[in-house]
């Protein structure tokens, strides 16, 4: 995909708000359910199931870069926001010219936002937008970006970008609730770039939910692919510096029971961001292929073939590869216990039709 286009639009890479397919719906043992509901108390308890879908993804029209999502099945619920979306959906601002350059706008706003993890539990996060991660954010190198930040919150926060910018802009100044500010600073260098609350303690106030990623897309656009962020977060349900879940993009095994479906011999852009406090480094493994790893998307050229990567907190790559065959393919952090907590998910990868 190349540099996002001077509108006010989501990218092309946005998609519909709909569900895809599932063919394994969400189980929950008795012993997986009660510890994490009895370490819940005071955040909020609820009978809230994750979204189901069952059937098989539908076959996309001609041209498309990934097959299109299937209506969701019987029985789903609602979530506060659709992680399929996030999947795909980078915001490229309200775009205007002021002294010949281009500025992004971009407004993010943050407040308290309930979030059902698993049928046991609901989790008061502290959400961008309403979702976590925030919004991902989206320009070309060299533009001038303008984030407007909005705290509804009844505690302060702020938001701290990584990248090149003044120290005035660089987002440790605690932002009291109703009030607002604004983080005002180039797009440099290019490459994927976390933002995150910073108001202490950053523990507390980043595994609640206040992160998101930018990315910054060079000069000389990347080749046309079919572009995903995940991002891995964690979430301390009992306020013990631990944490009991984990997830891709907020939700967790969202993935694991929606897989995400892809074209078998496309060209996949994945950009991974590593947002779990309290544990030590984790790992991203791709089952049954290789991918190329750009280190922080800060060079053209691929740093190293892996089926494995490892990240510390706030670290993330791009990486690219594609599936040579048909069918279902998981991901996961190596850390198995952190795997089957959450933080599991699966390519569904169909033929394109003869047409596409």
């Amino acid at each position: 995909m190349q540099g996002p286009p001077d509108s006010g639009q989501l990218s092309s890479g946005q998609l519909p708000a709909n569900q895809p397919s599932s063919s394994q719906p969400t189980r929950w043992s008795r012993r997986q359910i009660l510890p994490l509901a009895a370490g819940a108390l005071g955040l909020g308890l609820g009978g809230l199931l994750l979204p189901r879908s069952g059937g098989v993804g539908r076959q996309p029209p001609a041209g498309q870069r990934h097959p299109p999502l299937s209506p969701a099945g019987e029985g789903d619920r609602p979530l506060p926001f659709d992680p399929m979306a996030v999947l795909r959906e980078f915001h490229t601002g309200t775009v205007r010219r002021e002294d010949g350059r281009i500025v992004r706008e971009f407004d993010l706003t943050a407040d308290t936002t309930l979030l059902p993890l698993n049928p046991a539990v609901t989790f008061k996060a502290w959400a961008l937008n309403g979702r976590v991660p925030g919004p991902t954010l989206r320009a070309n190198a060299g533009d001038r970006l303008r984030i407007v930040f909005r705290n509804q919150d009844s505690t302060s926060h702020s938001l701290h970008f990584h990248g090149i910018h003044p120290a005035a802009m660089d987002g440790i100044r605690p932002v009291r609730h109703g009030r607002s500010t604004v983080y005002e600073f180039d797009a440099e260098p290019h490459g994927i770039h976390p933002y995150h609350c910073h108001v202490a303690p950053v523990t507390r106030h980043v595994s609640k939910g206040l992160y998101g990623l930018l990315i910054v897309d060079p000069v000389t656009p990347r080749p046309p692919a079919d572009e995903l962020v995940l991002v891995m977060g964690g979430y301390d349900l009992k306020g013990q510096g631990r944490n009991d879940l984990y997830a891709f993009n907020g939700i967790p095994n969202y993935y694991r029971d929606h897989p995400i479906d892809l074209y078998q011999d496309a060209l996949i852009r994945l950009y991974v961001l590593n947002m779990v406090e309290w544990d030590g480094p984790l790992t991203f493994h791709l089952h049954a292929n290789i991918f190329k790893v750009y280190r922080s998307g800060l060079s053209s050229t691929p740093d190293e073939l892996s089926d494995v990567i490892t990240m510390g907190m706030a670290e993330r790559h791009i990486l690219e590869f594609s599936y040579r065959y048909p069918g279902l393919y998981m991901f996961h952090p190596h850390q198995d216990q952190i795997a089957e907590r959450g933080c599991m998910g699966h390519f569904n990868v169909v033929p394109r039709p003869i047409n596409g």
